[in-house]
C-alpha cells in the first residue's frame, strides 16, 4: 500500500437510539469517539418490518384517487 493514502483505522463506540453501545473499528472520527445514531436497525421500519402509512391528503391520497378506477383497494 502507498503511504499516507489511506485513512486511519481505529476503534470507536457506536451508541444506538435505545442507549445501548458497542465498540467497532472505523475510519470515522478520532480514536475513542462516540457515534450517536439517529436511525438504527432497532428503530427503523426497514429493519423492524413495522410500516405505517401516514398521509393526510398527500402522495398516498393522490395515488389512491388516480388509480381507484382500476379496482385497487384503499
Amino acid at each position: 500500500m502507498k503511504k499516507d493514502l489511506h485513512p486511519e483505522y481505529h476503534e470507536i463506540t457506536v451508541q444506538m437510539t435505545d442507549g445501548s453501545t458497542f465498540t467497532t473499528r472505523s475510519t470515522w472520527g478520532n480514536p475513542g469517539d462516540t457515534l450517536k445514531l439517529d436511525i438504527d436497525p432497532t428503530a427503523h421500519p426497514a429493519w423492524t418490518g413495522v410500516h405505517r402509512l401516514m398521509d393526510s391528503g398527500g402522495q398516498l391520497a393522490k395515488f389512491n384517487k388516480r388509480f381507484s378506477a382500476i379496482g385497487l383497494k384503499n
